[in-house]
């Protein structure tokens, strides 16, 4: 199973940009989306299903804001939209698909960019995530967690950390959770195969020379529990594809 993940920063947007003509390149059997901006009447679903993609929606209840969706040429068994938490699916955070023994889980983590008080609920929304995380695994022991996390992990998942050690995706609360959710038996899938510096997933679009320079953050994951990292077979980071201020990261697994 080849997955992408890839923030689009406005589904509407990413389109005006080519973003049909790139997904008819079969970037991968299921890509999982954040931050759509977009409820499923602005959304030309007949293109991408004619690419042969079948789509999963979880929108934010507020318009233009958020949400996550899950496209597939492979058909799941299940999708389960939201996680039980009543802020996290009021706001469209996290979509569920099982296919066989896998559990695929795509979450759009929230920013503490816009003050304190999203910063609180960041931290709130993590150890609840976890927990859910942890939870379903009883019943589903082999996930996929993917999505825009918002955190970038280590020093070397940015370009700048002794800069940035006070800025909101990289202080030690939000990299003492990574520590944690990997200690509950998760796998960076993309560290498990390339160990390379310089690998980034994300640059900021209020400096548009910052992606020419490659000065980004990876902030975009696929992970996977403990159980599946002998079938990790490849993975990718795409900074050539440019629909949005993020790129599409990617991890192939073996069935």
């Amino acid at each position: 199973m080849r997955i992408i993940s890839y923030n689009v920063n406005g589904i509407r947007s990413a389109v005006k940009k080519g973003f049909y003509d790139w997904l008819k390149t079969d970037p991968a059997d299921v890509v999982c989306f954040q931050e759509v901006k977009a409820h499923k009447g602005d959304i030309d679903m007949a293109s991408i299903e004619s690419i042969g993609y079948k789509t999963h929606w979880f929108c934010a209840q507020k318009k233009g804001y958020s949400g996550v969706a899950i496209l597939s040429k492979i058909r799941p068994d299940n999708v389960v939209e939201g996680c039980n938490l009543e802020q996290s699916d009021f706001e469209g955070r996290v979509i569920r698909a099982d296919f066989d023994d896998l559990t695929l889980i795509n979450a759009y983590f929230p920013s503490g960019t816009s003050g304190e008080e999203r910063q609180a609920y960041k931290y709130i929304w993590l150890d609840e995530f976890l927990d859910f995380l942890n939870k379903l695994r009883k019943t589903r022991p082999r996930l996929i967690v993917c999505g825009d996390y918002n955190i970038a992990h280590k020093e070397i998942d940015i370009h700048n950390p002794k800069s940035n050690k006070k800025t909101t995706g990289f202080l030690p609360e939000e990299r003492a959770w990574f520590d944690k959710f990997l200690a509950n038996g998760f796998i960076d899938g993309f560290r498990h195969l390339n160990k390379e510096p310089h690998q980034y997933s994300w640059w900021n679009v209020l400096r548009p020379s910052t992606r020419l320079e490659n000065k980004g953050w990876r902030i975009d994951y696929i992970n996977v529990t403990e159980n599946l990292k002998d079938r990790i077979k490849d993975v990718k980071i795409y900074p050539e594809v440019k629909h949005s201020d993020h790129c599409p990261v990617y991890l192939e697994i073996t069935s």
